[in-house]
């Protein structure tokens, strides 16, 4: 359901490997994310690129995730297509989490870099 890489020390991104984040899978996805970040002090970036549809459950979940994480921080989304970019608009979402265009548009606090991904495909 998730792979993760880290570009850097600072950052951990979790890649989604299925299509659809529903209620179906909600309390699984939740639960990997979870053992993925609970000891994680850095940026927590979900990379949605191969995610075609989201639902409130989904939606839930992606909040879940956010609360998981200690001092305030944010989670960040990363590739978000169509279907999903609506309902984080449509639900005023898109202010809650940051969003990215593409992984290739995250920064560190030094500089631009690159990410490729785990899976060997181009980030953009």
């Amino acid at each position: 359901m998730l792979t993760t890489h880290r570009p850097n020390g600072s950052i951990v991104v979790l890649n989604v490997q299925v299509p659809r984040i529903d209620a179906a899978i909600s309390m699984a996805f939740k639960e990997q994310a979870r053992q993925v970040i609970q000891n994680e002090t850095g940026r927590v970036v979900l990379d949605l690129r191969k995610v075609e549809f989201l639902d409130s459950s989904g939606l839930g979940t992606l909040v879940a995730i956010m609360k998981m994480l200690d001092g305030g921080r944010r989670l960040e989304l990363a590739s978000c297509g169509d279907a999903v970019r609506k309902v984080l608009t449509l639900t005023r979402m898109d202010s809650v989490f940051v969003l990215h265009a593409s992984l290739n548009d995250l920064q560190t606090d030094n500089a631009d870099f690159s990410i490729a991904h785990a899976d060997g495909q181009d980030a953009a």
